[in-house]
């Protein structure tokens, strides 16, 4: 499969190391030939980005590891491949050359550590032993000559939760990480991944063609129609069932229950924040704990379609797919964890097509058609509250809605500070931790602006129109 299909070269990368993983696990032969697979990606005359093939083939190696799971002593599914992360600068405040040697020295005196010395042309250096990386000097310093110079995936990391260990690899503040996957597609080495559990699903569909005892149920993210691109949506439902799942439905509808049921709570309680994004949630949770009460109570629409699914088939699997790293951490919630069986991303799914050898694009069109519009539209900022709203409008209930819809954490933060400090002008938080919302996830092939249109267009192919309309087997 060509790099076309992704962003960067960095995604193909890794969805060459998904897919001979699978292609291994459903041939059971993983197990035998899973040192192999550097060797196979990577052959002896390839040229690597790294300083000789024996280097690149060790990164392929623990890049194997992460795909097979990662390291389940550490929870976090977000994983630092620490001989990766060697190629970026050091992080931190540093002088460069646009210091003149002036003769002020303002750098120094507002420097309460005694960090900056100057040499014999009066050019400043830092002593990094001494420096806090306060920034006092960067400000005073009338050339801006001074800079933060931040890696890639510290740009990315919204929350602080990356610093530099001593060994100059990125680590992970677990207790701060919200498992995003913002560092994961920023990082232009590939250093950090989020696990894989492919094998899961892999070994969950081959026991349910073998055994028959349960059958194994695709939900699927809305934003899958800003997705695969080169073919055609009904084809990629197609294309799932080739792979051994028994049907496909849509997490829209799962987000048409939520939108329904939100709305009455939202009224019910005058404020809420919402609970789709667990990133969002995870947010709150170590930055806001506070504001947890103001969470709603109601499950992501993933979670919620899957609790209906096996309320109606008790042996079912569900396996969600969507753009989303934190719907990995998500499915490990001891309130999730009855619902949804396992999680795989956008990239995840295309390195299983063509693991089996599956071209969607041969592939006749099948039919997904449960949601309305309302459900279609979670996928993007804003279209959860343009479903509150709805869903108010179609209850009957004289509520008035105040929404913000906060592209990115950063917005994020602004607003539950705003509410902390009881300024906010807003009843409901809808809170999407990546930027575009859903479509901006770290596990989608593409990102970009575009990715909008489709799934707005997707929201008007809906055939039900409302949320009554695709709620009604409910009643």
């Amino acid at each position: 499969m060509g790099v076309r299909i992704f962003d960067t070269k960095v995604q193909h990368l890794k969805y060459k190391v998904l897919r001979e993983v699978a292609r291994q696990a459903w041939n059971d032969t993983l197990l035998q030939n899973v040192f192999d697979i550097p060797k196979m990606i990577v052959p002896g005359k390839t040229p690597t980005m790294r300083c000789c093939v024996y280097k690149e083939r060790a990164i392929l190696s623990e890049r194997v590891k992460i795909a097979m799971g990662g390291d389940s002593e550490n929870s976090n599914v977000i994983q630092v491949i620490d001989i990766a992360c060697d190629e970026c600068p050091a992080a931190g405040y540093e002088v460069t050359d646009s210091c003149r040697g002036c003769l002020a020295h303002r750098c120094e005196d507002v420097c309460k550590r005694g960090a900056i010395s100057f040499d014999h042309n009066h050019v400043a250096h830092i002593d990094k032993s001494k420096c806090v990386e306060c920034g006092q000097c960067a400000k005073v310093c009338p050339y801006s000559a001074i800079i933060n110079r931040k890696r890639p995936c510290q740009i990315a990391c919204k929350v602080n939760a990356i610093s530099i260990n001593d060994d100059g690899a990125s680590t992970i503040d677990n207790s701060k990480c919200i498992q995003c996957g913002a560092c994961v597609y920023q990082c232009p080495f590939g250093a950090i991944m989020d696990k894989s559990f492919i094998l899961d699903v892999i070994d969950m569909i081959k026991k349910s063609e073998q055994n028959k005892e349960y059958k194994v149920y695709a939900v699927v993210a809305p934003s899958i129609s800003s997705q695969f691109v080169y073919a055609k949506l009904g084809q990629v439902v197609t294309g799932l069932k080739d792979l051994g799942f028994f049907t496909v439905i849509e997490a829209a509808l799962g987000a048409d229950m939520v939108a329904q049921a939100e709305s009455k709570e939202l009224a019910e309680k005058g404020f809420l924040t919402s609970s789709c994004c667990p990133a969002f949630v995870q947010y709150i949770k170590s930055a806001f704990p506070d504001l947890l009460p103001l969470v709603s109570h109601n499950l992501s629409p993933m979670a919620t379609v899957a609790r209906y699914i096996k309320a109606n088939d008790p042996t079912a699997k569900v396996i969600f797919i969507g753009p989303c790293t934190a719907k990995k951490a998500e499915v490990q919630l001891e309130t999730v964890k009855p619902y949804v069986d396992s999680v795989i991303t956008f990239e995840e799914l295309q390195a299983l097509f063509d693991s089996k050898d599956i071209d969607i694009t041969t592939l006749p069109e099948d039919v997904l058609e449960n949601a309305s519009y309302f459900g279609r539209i979670f996928a993007r900022s804003g279209g959860l509250s343009d479903a509150i709203a709805e869903g108010l409008k179609e209850q009957n209930i004289d509520f008035d809605l105040k929404p913000i819809a906060c592209d990115g954490i950063e917005e994020c933060r602004i607003a539950l500070l705003k509410k902390r400090k009881n300024v906010l002008d807003a009843n409901f938080i809808e809170g999407m931790a990546c930027i575009g919302g859903c479509i901006g996830g770290a596990g989608c092939l593409t990102h970009g602006e575009k990715n909008k249109a489709e799934v707005d267009k997707y929201g008007r192919e809906a055939l039900e129109k409302t949320i009554a309309d695709a709620t009604s087997f409910l009643k």
